[in-house]
């Protein structure tokens, strides 16, 4: 191999992210661009959808589209696959990066309608998409699928149990999918750990600082510190890695 061959290339290859308009989504939707890929951006609000993905084209000059859907809702994940087809006539990496951890007051006021939202964007969707894409991948030239976890699905704690369990399971579904979609398609996951993002801004500085100080790396993550590892399992470079949960986390403990 050429000293000088750009391994992370995705020139000729389309990547669906959803959660792609905002923090780490957003962030691996411009790195995927950047390395030449081709992009389909999802997420709930449209205008959010179509301004990203023309930022993306303006930068990189790749071709990005943004396709507004609720992860959470079944139906419209089968909409999103059919039009993602239909514009690009293929998918090569999907990222099942949309998330949500609604805070709630106790675990005796956990509302079965909070539960229900909370399983089905992090692991109902994931799970819909993956057998959908998947299969699609399986039957074409093959392709890598990488979930979005978290840090919650091996250290949960009060205040995020449903989600930190339906981690867990997303965790569980990486696993199994690569067996049901091996040897073609590869299935692996980037366990995150705490990222400056958006919702952060809602935090206890002081408290979270605090807390900080017990990570290896002293600090939370910028949302581009994980784009090197999306970038990996979306490449090449992994051909050899799948059922894999990648820890991404500054040394959490």
């Amino acid at each position: 191999m050429s000293g000088t061959t750009n391994e992370f290339d995705l020139s000729g290859k389309v990547a669906l992210v959803t959660g792609g308009t905002r923090g780490l989504g957003r962030a691996m939707a411009r790195g995927i661009a950047r390395a030449g890929g081709d992009v389909v951006v999802v997420s709930r609000d449209e205008e959010a959808c179509t301004r990203t993905a023309a930022e993306l084209r303006d930068e990189t000059g790749v071709r990005a589209v943004g396709i507004a859907a609720h992860v959470g809702r079944w139906s419209a994940l089968d909409d999103l696959v059919e039009q993602a087809y239909d514009e690009f006539g293929a998918l090569h990496v999907l990222i099942n990066n949309a998330g949500m951890s609604p805070q709630y007051d106790g675990e005796a006021n956990v509302t079965e309608e909070l539960f229900d939202k909370v399983v089905g964007v992090n692991l109902k969707g994931p799970f819909r998409l993956m057998a959908a894409v998947g299969a699609r991948m399986a039957a074409g030239d093959g392709g890598s699928i990488i979930n979005i976890s978290s840090a919650g699905a091996v250290h949960p704690r009060p205040g995020i149990l449903p989600y930190a369990a339906a981690k867990a399971g997303l965790n569980a579904l990486t696993a199994g999918f690569a067996h049901a979609l091996g040897p073609t398609v590869r299935v692996n996951a980037i366990m995150a750990g705490t990222f400056m993002t958006d919702i952060s801004k809602s935090w206890d500085n002081e408290a979270f600082a605090t807390r900080a100080q017990t990570f290896a790396l002293k600090r939370g993550g910028q949302p581009g510190e994980i784009v090197g590892a999306a970038l990996y399992l979306a490449s090449d470079l992994s051909s050899y890695t799948t059922g894999s949960v990648l820890t991404v986390d500054g040394g959490q403990p």
